[in-house]
């Protein structure tokens, strides 16, 4: 390789962690004497790829960069008025540099851990607060994955309190409103279909609502922008005894009477122009709150207030049972993630306007609409509704001849269906010269323009009786930090309180935590990335199209499939789309009544509660001892429900972190059967290049691009899980009602191509790491992993290991036999690991009682060896316990995480040191992490439910306590 030609090359090594002299001595720690030895003994060779990815060649970054600059400048971004449910905003600089551009905010993960996630986590209180006020309901989620997917789970949610026995529900009727937008219906009725639930579409003046029906939804403001007073229709509907859910807007709650204020039950809407960008679609967070009978049943995470060890008050994930992890195929969603890093920015973008910023954006938006809606009066148009917000519906004889005019002047309309509606949605970039711009569209070409802005009228184009009187956002945190020097020492304080990458190592087995690279993210920024609304035209999409489809066809390299549907926006959201286009190709053979789906018993929590949304029935099948799925019992229940058997859902490599070899064996039986196999891609980070779900057998596969594509957890989502299938399979792939391929709709996600503009991280991924990079990170993988195994296998018992001896990308560490040797929980070696410097690996999944490791290719050598000095200095710390040289109670283990302030405090009575608590190994002192609270009470708080937040004199409280 020549000079030049090698700087090609250059990030995959900047990627991987490992250097050549760092893989000779691992290799020789495992026994192997080369790589492809170690791959000989992972991978079976049944199924191993024969040939290499066809796939561009690696890219430098410079190079890249400079590419794809090249592509974004055929995104023409023209002035959008389009709105439904998507409006252009500004991103505070401070929020737009310290959070959404910040590897400290963006490559957090979930906080399971929430000793060291204490600053996401009241950011996501912020959150909710906001929530909850701004809608006048008093439970509200950390966020869900898009508006239209919220108005299903909360027609999912209503359906659930209602119906009992879901295979006959006494209430199956769910009212839809004529004025929501589109793809929230489409979603809706998409999420409807397969549970029986039977939508019926009207207006809500007229609708009779009988005890039929279990809910409604509708919007407010609504699709043609009109602010509607449904007391009525509410109080009809709770008449009937059903519930009613509020699509809303956050900014128009500002000056219009509360949802919960009317009697809604739930309220639900984006959260994106709250200062998160456009992107094509997303990602951006949904809100979603409801009255307090729905506390236990709301979808999602909830962020709870609590106390630590030594009572301070700490944060963390309330009410944790409802959740599908938990339980499975009774979970009433599937949600596993949210869009914690925009609901982080939005809710920023609350705290440092405050509510009379956010009041005086809302007035000069509506203020704006109003001046339009006057001046086209004037000029002889009609408005379609007589009490808006920020949207007006402009009656024309010919739209078409508005648009061509429009789009020349480089401004983008709604346009409805007859020809003769025109949308335009005003947000807060809009400004006066924008309003002139777009009265010359309307104008007659021969008068100019002109008008002028009362900036002290009445609001008459809203009403005074939707005019909100009642308070929000008054907690002193909406109202401090409104200076930049205060917002950014804010957001720097909740960032030093949590771990993410740029502190240490993430080793979560199946979370796949690696390196998310500055070149992958920078050009999110790209004004023609984040400006481009998702229901532009096309024509004016044609980068974000480029990039959309060269994903998707490398994509389907990697994966030996031949289709691909980029829009589920996050894992779960992909399984379902995958299950969706089994049972459409089912449907579409006569075979609708196969509805057994067959999930072994280590499955992702998930894969059931996905498959119950489907409409399937779950059968669980065996493992053996050694982790291995049950063939003989596979082969028995597949013959039993042969009739209807639908399919398997199996993860490859196995959630014990194994390569099977009997995967072929396992979907030829689903096969001979009549059932598809659907592969869960959680473990796709052991397949790149080595293997594939479509030499493997399977049909269809989702892919988590925010584990082995590399786009960043932020602290709980984004994520993304576009599904690939066979070709018998792609003709029932996910469709749009905008912008897609002209079939009917049947979308799972509001967005054509969910969130687009993550697409681009894991586009960039496979342009600079090539069919070569690619490959040897999914080998790098495999050595880091056996490489620990190895280190760690002498002290600790390792569950799971191939016919070859050592694991796939991860394996199970067992500490149970701690519980019976020295009272060891593994919950106290996580929290432990905290003192060290480290996020705990993922605990009690899939076995109870372990920790599942998983280093990924990004971590160098010196990184897993500190991670395993600190597994084997907590194995002395347990040992001592073993033999009585430590007390079983009073113990760095049991006393874990230990605060700077128990480690400062005057007082200490502990049985062992301030040193062996705090600096237990001679490098941590030289880079401290300090866990902000000792161990949460998770008890406390889902015993007293706090999930907004509390009043100063409760803070006073807690102190003195």
């Amino acid at each position: 390789m020549n000079l030049f030609s090698a700087q090609n090359q250059e990030f995959t090594g900047r990627h991987i962690g490992p250097n050549a002299k760092d893989t000779k001595e691992m290799l020789s720690t495992i026994g192997v004497a080369d790589m492809e030895e170690l791959i000989g003994r992972t991978v079976p060779g049944a199924i191993r790829m024969d040939h290499r990815l066809n796939l561009p060649e690696a890219l430098s970054e410079a190079e890249y960069l400079r590419i794809l600059k090249d592509i974004s400048l055929k995104n023409k971004v023209y002035k959008s008025y389009i709105g439904q449910g998507y409006y252009d905003t500004h991103t505070p600089s401070v929020i737009l540099r310290n959070i959404f551009e910040n590897p400290g905010w963006y490559t957090q993960y979930t906080p399971y851990q929430a000793e060291i996630s204490q600053g996401r986590l009241e950011s996501l209180l912020n959150y909710q607060t906001m929530v909850s006020d701004l809608t006048g309901l008093p439970i509200a989620n950390a966020s869900l994955l898009d508006e239209a997917t919220a108005g299903a789970e909360a027609m999912h949610m209503f359906f659930g309190a209602l119906n009992k026995d879901h295979d006959k529900p006494e209430r199956p009727k769910f009212f839809v409103d004529n004025e929501i937008f589109p793809q929230t219906k489409d979603v809706i009725a998409t999420r409807a279909t397969p549970i029986g639930v039977e939508l019926v579409y009207g207006d809500y003046k007229t609708a009779t609502i009988d005890s039929t029906y279990f809910g409604a939804v509708v919007q407010y403001p609504n699709d043609k922008g009109s602010v509607e007073d449904y007391r009525g229709f509410i109080n009809k509907v709770h008449d009937a005894g059903g519930y009613v859910a509020m699509a809303t807007d956050l900014l128009a709650l500002t000056l219009l009477t509360s949802p919960g204020e009317l009697g809604a039950d739930a309220a639900f809407g984006s959260a994106q122009r709250f200062g998160v960008p456009l992107g094509y679609g997303g990602p951006h967070a949904a809100f979603f709150s409801v009255k307090e009978d729905f506390k236990r049943f709301i979808p999602g995470r909830i962020i709870g207030i609590s106390v630590d060890a030594q009572g301070h008050r700490a944060l963390r994930m309330a009410l944790q049972t409802r959740e599908q992890h938990i339980k499975r195929e009774k979970a009433t969603s599937n949600i596993c993630t949210a869009q914690a890093l925009l609901a982080n920015m939005a809710a920023m973008y609350a705290v440092y306007h405050g509510p009379d910023g956010l009041k005086d954006i809302a007035k000069r938006v509506t203020v704006l609409a109003q001046t339009l809606a006057n001046q086209l009066k004037e000029q002889g148009y009609s408005i379609v509704s007589e009490s808006f917000f920020d949207t007006i519906v402009v009656k024309v004889s010919d739209a078409a001849a508005i648009k061509a005019k429009a789009e020349a002047a480089q401004i983008n309309f709604r346009y409805f269906a007859d020809n003769t509606l025109v949308g335009i949605s005003l947000d807060e970039t809009t400004t006066t010269s924008d309003l002139f711009n777009v009265l010359a569209v309307f104008a007659n070409n021969e008068e100019p323009v002109s008008f002028d802005i009362d900036h002290n009228q009445v609001l008459s184009n809203i009403g005074t009786t939707l005019t909100r009187t009642s308070p929000f956002l008054t907690h002193p945190l909406f109202n401090t930090h409104h200076s930049e020097t205060q917002m950014m020492r804010y957001i720097k304080m909740l960032e030093n309180k949590d771990l993410s990458l740029n502190t240490s190592m993430i080793s979560l087995g199946s979370c796949t935590m690696k390196l998310n690279a500055a070149t992958e993210m920078m050009p999110l920024s790209w004004v023609h990335w984040s400006k481009m609304h998702p229901f532009a035209p096309n024509n004016q999409a044609e980068g974000y199209l480029q990039i959309v489809n060269e994903l998707s066809k490398y994509l389907c390299e990697i994966t030996a499939f031949d289709a691909c549907s980029l829009q589920p926006n996050s894992g779960a959201q992909g399984e379902y789309a995958g299950l969706l286009t089994i049972k459409a190709y089912h449907e579409s053979r006569n075979e609708g009544h196969r509805n057994v789906m067959l999930i072994p018993i280590s499955a992702h929590g998930t894969n059931p509660a996905s498959a119950v949304m489907v409409g399937y029935k779950v059968v669980v099948v065996k493992a053996l001892e050694n982790g291995y799925i049950d063939v003989e019992d596979l082969k028995a229940k597949a013959a039993q429900h042969a009739a209807n058997l639908a399919g398997i859902m199996v993860t490859y490599p196995s959630t014990y972190g194994v390569y099977e070899e009997s995967i072929k064996e396992i979907t030829n039986i689903v096969h001979q059967h009549g059932g598809q196999v659907y592969m869960d891609g959680a473990n796709m980070n052991a397949q790149v290049g080595l293997t594939a779900p479509g030499l493997i057998g399977a049909d269809v596969c989702h892919l988590n691009l925010h584990k082995t594509f590399a786009i960043p957890h932020g602290g709980g989502g984004p994520g993304m899980g576009p599904i690939c299938v066979r070709q018998h399979l792609a003709p029932f792939l996910p469709s749009h009602v905008v912008n897609t391929n002209g079939k009917d709709g049947h979308a799972v996600s509001a967005a054509p191509f969910g969130s687009a503009s993550i697409l681009l991280i894991s586009y960039a991924y496979i342009r600079m790491l090539g069919p070569v990079g690619t490959r040897k990170s999914t080998e790098y993988a495999i050595l880091n992993a056996n490489y620990m195994r190895s280190r760690l296998q002498n002290d600790f018992d390792i569950l799971y290991t191939g016919s070859g001896g050592t694991c796939a990308h991860e394996f199970i560490v067992d500490l149970r036999p701690f519980k019976k040797s020295a009272e060891i929980e593994a919950e106290d070696v996580a929290k432990r690991l905290m003192d060290y410097g480290f996020h705990a690996p993922t605990m009690s999944f899939p076995v109870p009682g372990t920790i599942m490791i998983e280093p990924t290719e990004s971590e160098d050598k010196g990184e897993l060896d500190r991670f395993c000095e600190a597994l084997l200095s907590i194995r002395e710390e347990i040992r001592a316990i073993e033999e009585g040289r430590a007390d079983k109670a009073d113990n760095p283990l049991k006393n874990a995480p230990h605060t700077q302030f128990v480690i400062t405090a005057d007082e200490w009575s502990h049985k062992y040191s301030r040193q062996q608590a705090a600096f237990p190994l001679h490098w941590v002192k030289h880079n401290k992490f300090w866990p902000s609270v000792a161990r949460v009470n998770n008890t406390v708080g889902d015993r007293n439910l706090i999930c907004t937040c509390e009043p100063v004199s409760s803070y006073m409280e807690v102190e003195e306590a």
